[in-house]
């Protein structure tokens, strides 16, 4: 059994579980190699891996993640959370300069609601005077 470290990473209705582990094969995200899971995102291995590259080190750990829910910007705000966790639980010195470069603090903001008698959440209908 290997050893590993955990993060939970969440962002609008994506759940991502990040599990850490030393070495130095290919991460992967729900079985799948990353570039193979996210195919029309340009660039996803470089925002993925980039809490990795901040603290430098890219080539010693690799990451597996399973993510649920959400679509793909969603899902990769998700794991790259939830791998930023897993980093500052393992080494908590690595947290201010993850929190410096943004990574330590989820996202808050979510789709609103749609409300009754409205067209869409804040959308109302056209009003007539006549």
């Amino acid at each position: 059994m290997e050893k590993y470290t955990e993060g939970i990473g969440r962002r609008k209705t994506s759940t991502a579980r990040v599990r850490l582990y030393k070495g130095d094969k290919a991460s992967t995200v729900n079985g799948k190699a990353v570039a193979e899971h996210f195919v029309s995102k340009k660039d996803s291995e470089k925002l993925l891996t980039r809490p990795l590259v901040v603290v430098g080190l890219e080539e010693k750990y690799y990451f597996t993640a399973k993510v649920l829910g959400g679509g793909m910007t969603g899902q990769i705000d998700a794991i790259r959370l939830g791998l930023a966790r897993a980093l500052y639980e393992m080494k908590p010195e690595l947290k201010p300069a993850l929190r410096k470069e943004g990574f330590v603090t989820r996202d808050p903001r979510a789709v609103e609601r749609k409300k009754y008698d409205h067209v869409k959440a804040r959308k109302k209908p056209q009003f007539s005077k006549r």
